[in-house]
């Protein structure tokens, strides 16, 4: 995909850096679990730094960027899932920052909103991509 940029390994960014635009997120967060680089598309992340602003509270990030080969091995989706796209990321929330979250997601228009609110506090998220711009969102819960 010719939008998303490979800033190199996670542990040679500085978040405290000017050049880390994303003020409310750690490049650990951010980075592929295969091989802890960080891959981003921009516009994307700009999108969710901003939720997060109108949120107003801390968000951790369990899941961004899946190489197609890394996704396939983790989930259903298979070779290319939302996660392949860099425009998907999976935020660990539960109980009224999930509602929160849910609002301003629908609010600034993100098309795909997924949500696990069952089993162990610190396995449940909201999935929130942009795959399909300018379309009324889709929405769904994992078992």
């Amino acid at each position: 995909m010719s939008d998303l940029i490979d800033l190199g390994p996670y542990s040679m960014i500085d978040p405290a850096s000017d050049a880390w635009e994303y003020p409310n997120f750690r490049p650990f967060e951010l980075r592929h679990r295969f091989d802890d680089r960080v891959y981003i598309v921009k516009e994307f992340l700009e999108r969710v730094q901003e939720l997060r602003i109108r949120c107003g509270f801390g968000m951790e990030i369990s899941s961004y960027y899946r190489s197609p080969f890394y996704n396939d091995q983790v989930s259903n989706s298979g070779l290319s899932g939302p996660h392949t796209t860099g425009r998907a990321i999976d935020i660990l929330v539960s109980g009224a920052k999930a509602h929160a979250l849910l609002k301003q997601a629908f609010d600034m228009g993100f098309t795909g909103i997924g949500v696990k609110q069952s089993g162990p506090w610190d396995k449940r998220f909201v999935h929130i991509d942009d795959i399909e711009t300018g379309k009324r969102p889709r929405v769904w819960d994992y078992p």
